[in-house]
Formats: structure tokens, sequence, C-alpha cells
């Protein structure tokens, strides 16, 4: 059944009519498969294509064939000694396999997805915080390195006893699948676990049925946030937090007429939940384009033929994928789609404008995050879209906004478009076991109920959520969390730094790019150029090597001493903004940035020329997330 969402008045009469426990009848993820393996058994439930041509090879798992794969899955997830409370990791690029896995682990015990662009080191870290038993990752495969990244990580992984290897060449055509067996790369594998082959080690189980008994609604799964520094957190989700974002989809969003284009990995939540849950909950297909999704060569070039290929009636997008889509022409038949959704990082107010302007089709924007199990909030599909909002909170999850202290306790709870920190309660988070390094859990929650998210953000009085800045202090680049403490630590390694400060400087295309300050000890030598080197090889993501490094005779510093970044986003946004002014020709430029209750950080414009407009300065700085003003 399909409810209407258009207004917080609908949320409440949702709400009323039953509890949220009584929304779904499934208690697991695979009970919930088999019910709508039962409803649509011919139905196509996922595809999947190796290559990204609209004439590519593509491979369609009925929802009968999922549900054989998966209940194979399970079973040889349990005949590896896999118990209810044991974690099956997965490396892996996107596939059925990727899927298979993902919904195989959460059924025998607890799945643990782990980003393949990460280095060694930081793998292992995760595999060891999880106490990974089995790890499920990529066959030796041409111009791809997770097989290597794996090896490498499984070696300093004691706990890993097997290794379970996904080929991709069934999902090649000749004469490639001829050749890749000659060209594979071949590496020194150092560790002691079991190697064994996913497609055979499946044939030689059951697909008809369990060989143990489900336990109910339990943790089943751990996803990682964004980048680690060698402590990574790990979230815990239980299947009532899944079913809680699958039921969204299924009654809010999706039929299951519906064909989803997914070009996010299944590492990530938004994939796994929002995307993949309301699949599952609602009958609708999800179409896998490439291992690596947006990433993947072609994809871009031929995305909106995708588009009409699978007759695509939805496709999920981050603000990076969705500025890359918009320098190709839209050379395709799309008027399947219906809608975009949107999340990750903020979306430019300039950005959403021109990609409804381009393609016909509006994006609506979200807000969730991992320690939730995803889904707080979205731009109703048939309401009143703020451009700029992330939408109101939905059915069953409640928003507050609270200044509180370290300790979690509510100093006081925020009026209308007052600023503070934005705290949820709904069916996915686990109050006191959001992460499982207990100690992480301390004064993570408010009124003993509410999740600090570590977002700032208000609540207008029509009840749309604002986010308009960031407690947690996270660099956003493209979607992916980068933690600032993972540079300013590798610089406060070399000896004649004294100080580091890290921020995310504005970028047009990833929304946010790492920036250092730094201030050097008293007669330092060492130039910007040879501490931009030093980073980069002491900084073990490449995704956080910082893009721009400065030197500062004195980083700001509060009266205690620590290091003032508000200032530093500021310094940044100015030389940023002030760059693309410049080379855009205009005679502007940025005297202030200052805090606003409502909006963040605003950069202040002064203009010589008065025939400067509007629409002009738009053109240039409306493609960043930061907005801006004429300077009064």
């Amino acid at each position: 059944m399909m409810y209407k969402f258009a207004t917080i008045a609908d949320i409440k009469t949702i709400e009323k009519e039953m509890p949220v426990e009584e929304r779904w009848t499934a208690e697991t993820v695979y009970e919930q498969l088999c019910e709508t393996r039962d409803a649509n058994p011919h139905k196509p439930a996922v595809s999947f294509q190796l290559k990204s041509g609209p004439k590519d090879k593509a491979v369609t798992l009925s929802w009968t064939e999922l549900t054989q794969k998966v209940t194979q899955c399970a079973n040889l997830f349990r005949s590896l000694g896999v118990g209810k409370n044991d974690v099956v990791a997965y490396l892996l690029p996107t596939s059925h396999e990727t899927l298979i896995t993902l919904m195989g682990g959460m059924t025998a015990g607890i799945v643990a997805p782990i980003n393949p662009t990460l280095e060694p080191e930081q793998i292992a870290a995760l595999l060891r915080e999880a106490n990974a038993k089995v790890l499920v990752t990529l066959k030796a495969f041409p111009k791809v390195e997770i097989a290597q990244l794996a090896a490498e990580a499984v070696a300093l992984t004691p706990s890993v006893e097997t290794v379970i290897e996904v080929d991709l060449l069934p999902h090649l055509s000749p004469p490639l699948s001829w050749i890749v067996p000659f060209i594979r790369p071949k590496f020194p594998v150092t560790h002691k676990a079991k190697v064994i082959d996913f497609n055979e080690a499946l044939a030689s189980q059951r697909e008809d049925t369990l060989e143990f008994a489900e336990t109910g609604d339990r943790f089943c799964a751990h996803f990682h946030t964004g980048g680690t520094t060698g402590m990574p957190k790990i979230v815990q989700h239980k299947h009532s937090g899944i079913l809680y974002n699958g039921w969204i989809g299924s009654t809010l969003l999706y039929k299951p007429e519906d064909n989803v284009m997914c070009p996010l990995p299944l590492f990530h939540v938004f994939a796994a939940y929002p995307i993949w849950a309301g699949c599952l909950s609602s009958g609708a297909h999800m179409i896998m384009p490439t291992p690596a999704g947006y990433r993947g060569e072609g994809v871009f070039d031929n995305f909106w033929k995708l588009i009409e290929r699978w007759d695509a009636t939805f496709f999920v997008t981050v603000p990076t994928a969705a500025s890359a889509l918009l320098q190709r022409p839209v050379d395709a038949d799309i008027s399947t789609l219906n809608a975009v959704f949107c999340g990750s990082a903020p979306l430019p107010v300039e950005l959403f404008k021109r990609f409804q302007t381009v393609t016909g089709v509006e994006i609506i924007e979200g807000y969730g995050m991992s320690e939730a199990t995803c889904l707080v909030s979205c731009n109703p599909v048939s309401g009143l879209r703020k451009v700029g909002s992330v939408g109101i909170p939905f059915p069953y999850t409640d928003v507050k906004i609270f200044e509180c202290d370290d300790a979690g306790k509510v100093i006081k709870e925020m009026k209308s478009d007052e600023v503070g920190e934005i705290c949820i309660s709904n069916k996915g988070i686990v109050v006191n076991r959001t992460y499982t390094e207990a100690r992480k859990n301390e004064g993570l929650y408010a009124k003993g109920k509410y999740l600090r998210t570590g977002d700032l953000g208000r609540i207008d009085k029509d009840g749309y959520l604002w986010i308009t800045g960031r407690a947690k202090d996270l660099i956003i680049r493209g979607g992916h969390n980068i933690d600032p403490a993972m540079i300013e630590e590798a610089l406060a390694g070399h000896e004649q730094v004294a100080f580091a400060g890290a921020i995310g400087q504005p970028d047009a295309k990833a929304g946010e790019l790492p920036c250092v300050y730094v201030e050097l000890i008293a007669g330092a030598t060492v130039t910007k150029e040879e501490l931009l080197a030093f980073a980069k090889e002491h900084v073990h993501e490449r995704a956080a090597v910082p893009k721009y490094l400065e030197i500062m005779s004195e980083l700001p510093k509060t009266a205690v001493g620590k290091i003032f970044k508000p200032d530093l986003r500021k310094s940044a946004i100015t030389r940023i903004y002030n760059a693309a002014l410049k080379d855009a020709g205009l005679n502007v430029s940025v005297v202030s940035v200052v805090e606003s209750k409502k909006r963040g950080l605003v950069a202040q414009l002064t203009k010589v020329d008065e025939r400067i407009s509007d629409k002009t300065v738009t053109k240039v700085l409306g493609s960043f997330i930061r907005p801006w003003e004429w300077a009064e």
C-alpha cells in the first residue's frame, strides 16, 4: 500500500494508524526476501552488467533465483563455522555476488562491508576490529587491485580463517572471457587462510531451505563510517532497522513495477538500505551498472542510454555524480524517470536547479547516516520541496534540535529556526549499542533516547529540516567522509611541524577537498612543497591527501589552545571563491565570511562594477555548497 507523503500532517496520520513494529510481518531480512519471492517469483529482482554499454551483456536474477543464491550463501557461511555472532566481511566491487554476500552474511551471522578503495592497513584494522572470521573478496582480475589489497590485509588479520574469491569472468563475453585467464595478475600471498571459489562453494549447498534456524531480530550488519585512522568506528545494525528502511521504500517511494538504477557501492548504507532494502520490501527491480558504479569506465557517457535500456523510474546519485552527468547531453529517452534521489553530501542550490532544467527530472534530497541505519528525512515526492533543505522526517522518526553538553545532557531545546545539534530517534537507532566499541557510545545520546548526530541544523515552521554545519568536523569529499585527524596526525609526525589544522575547502565538483593549515616550530626551514610530499607519503588514505597546504605564522586558537577551525574555513572559502571569480573575469571579491544562524558560513561579496548581476555571480559560485550574499 502506497501512502500520501506530502506534509507533516500526512506523517502524523500514518503514525496514528498503528505502532511501527506492526508495519511489516517479517522478523529478519531473509524472511522478507522469502515473502517478496512468494509475491513476485518470476519478476526481476536485480540486474548487473560488467561493462557500461547500453547493449553490453547483462545478467538478471529473478526473486526466486536470488533467494536460492542467498540461501546457498547463508548455508555456506554456516558450514564454515560462522555462527549468529560471527562476522563475514566482504571487500568487493558491486556485482550480483556482492548483494548475495550481503544478504547471506546477514542471515548466517553478521555481515561487514568494507570500502575496497582503502589501503591494506586500514582494511586490516577494520577486519581486526570486527574480528572477521571469513572474508569474501575478488579473484585477481585485470586492472583491479582488490585481490592484492585483500591478501595484504588478511596477512595482518589472524582472525580470518577463510577467504572466498568471487570471479567476475562469468560476467564477460567473448573474446574478453577467453583472454582474461591468460592475463590475470599474479602476486605473492603470505597469509595462511584457506582460499575457496565463491561459485563452486555455493553450488555445493542447498538452495531450497536454510539448514539452520534463524534467531529473530538481532545485530546482523556492521558498517564502518567514512575515513578511518586505524581506530575505526563500526556501526551495528539490526534486522528491524533494515526492515524499517525497506518499509519506507515500499510504502512511500517504490512500487513492484519500478526499476531503480543504483550506481552507488554496496559498502555504503545509501545503496544497501534506502535503495536495496526498499526494493526488497516492495518487489522493485534494482540495476547495478558496472562493478565500480559511477566510477566505472564509460558510465557517465552512457548513463542516459542505460536509463533508457532499463526503463528506469528512479536512480540514486550524489552531488559530484549529478554535476558530472550535467556535462553529458541527455542523448536518450528518459521519460520513464519519476525522480532522482540525492544524498551523502550537501547539494548546491544552483546544481539542483540546473539538473532539473536540463533533465526535466526532480531531485529528491534527503538525509541519513550509518548510525541511524540510514534514513532520517527527505523532501516529499508529492509535496512541497524546499531546495536546500533535507525535507521532513519519515514516519516514526522523531527529530529534535537540542543544545547539549559533552555528556549528552540537554541544556535546552531550540525553537523553530534556531540552530542546534540535530538529534534523532527512530527504529534504526539502538541506544547504547550504536558502535561496537562501548566507550564510543558514551555521550552519544540526548535524554537517553535521541542519537546526537554531530550535525548542526534547524527545523523551520513547516517542519522541514535544514543542515547548517557539522559539529563533527568531518570533511565530506564527494559523499565520502574523511576524518581530519588523519591528516593532522600525519603532519604532526614531521619534526618541524608544531600544529596542523585540516578542514574541507569548497570544491565545485567534490563538494569539499581536504586542505590543511600548518604552524611550524621556531627556526623551521621546511617548505610547503616538502610538507605536501610528506603528507602524500604519510596520509594512508588516498582521498584524504590534502590538495592544498598553507604555512601560517600562527594558527588561530581558542582560549584553551585548541585550533579554531571556523577561521580556517572562512579563509578557505575566501581564497576559493575569489579565485573562481577572478578566473571568470568578474570584478567582484569576498570581503568577509560570516556565520549565519540559518545558513551557516556565508560569503559576503562586494563589487566595483554595478552592472554585474546576481545571476552572473551565481553562475560562478552556485556550484559550491556555501552560500553568498552582497555585503551591505
